[in-house]
């Protein structure tokens, strides 16, 4: 019989994952005894075509493709596609739950779209992106040096991913002992194929931080936001990552001239010219997870 974790990990979407954890919010009761096992495989009948365990529902003399639950979840799933569509997904692996999982399954900070404890040291989380950053100061703020273990960060999916978000649940499960619970620590994967290709980004420098240093990451891109806008950032990029040395150069005063003091002051204090690749190409990702600072 399937379990809620289970049923978590047959979502393809990050809509069918978020459904998923509306469901089981408002009946956290949920049985599967409830549910008909189906037919075997044949030629003309078998179980739901999403689960592959229980029997479809029946019409009449007529089979539908899917079992009551999932049909159910599929037939909800479309109402979050906007919502899911800038989603951020956190599986954590902690020496003890933050405090905001101690009253049950349901998260007090109201950035939270959807949450699942799966034991006293797992937990899952559904956040928009542009939340990120506001959650993880609220738990650095709750719990400072006192919570250890490992964050994984990776972002939602939709329907023509070359993968499913179930899959990228059961990876990031199969890493989350790969570093010591000495520190709370956060991996922040940008896209989904870098969950299966992990060394590239550890050996570049752009996959692991403690947490306080993710968050300061975080906070330079809110102020690489602020000072910079939209084809001035794009500008910036094609300076940076140009191949020719000499042709950056040549453009790099032209593009300086057009900017703002404050702008200007920001860059040279960063030093950004002497970054590596990676690094630049790690906070334009970490822009989609920043809102513009509050002025006043």
């Amino acid at each position: 019989m399937l379990t809620k974790f289970d049923w978590l990990r047959r979502s393809r979407t990050g809509s069918e994952l978020l459904t998923t954890l509306k469901y089981f919010a408002v009946k956290p009761n949920y049985d599967s005894e409830q549910y008909e096992l189906g037919e075997p495989f044949s030629a003309l009948h078998g179980p739901c075509e999403r689960c592959r365990i229980y029997a479809r529902v029946r019409r009449g003399n007529e089979f539908e493709r899917f079992c009551k639950f999932c049909k159910l979840i599929l037939a909800k799933a479309h109402s979050f596609g906007k919502t899911s569509k800038h989603g951020v997904v956190i599986w954590g692996l902690v020496q003890e739950l933050p405090k905001q999982f101690r009253h049950g399954e349901g998260v007090l900070h109201r950035s939270v779209l959807g949450s699942y404890v799966h034991d006293d040291s797992r937990f899952l989380l559904m956040l928009r992106q542009r939340d990120l950053k506001g959650w993880l100061q609220e738990l650095v703020l709750y719990h400072g040096a006192d919570l250890l273990g490992l964050l994984q960060i990776f972002p939602s999916i939709g329907r023509r991913a070359d993968t499913t978000i179930g899959e990228l649940l059961n990876w990031t499960m199969m890493r989350e002992s790969a570093l010591p619970m000495d520190r709370l620590r956060v991996q922040f994967y940008a896209r989904p194929a870098h969950i299966f290709k992990p060394r590239q980004r550890e050996r570049q420098g752009v996959l692991t931080f403690e947490v306080s240093e993710f968050l300061g990451l975080l906070e330079m891109a809110e102020v690489f936001r602020a000072n910079l806008y939209p084809e001035e950032q794009r500008q910036l990029y094609d300076l940076l990552t140009l191949e020719d040395f000499k042709e950056e150069q040549f453009y790099w005063g032209r593009f300086i001239g057009q900017l703002s003091q404050e702008a200007k002051d920001m860059l040279a204090i960063w030093r950004i010219r002497q970054w590596p690749t990676p690094r630049v190409q790690l906070l334009y990702e970490l822009t989609n997870y920043v809102d513009l600072p509050h002025l006043g």
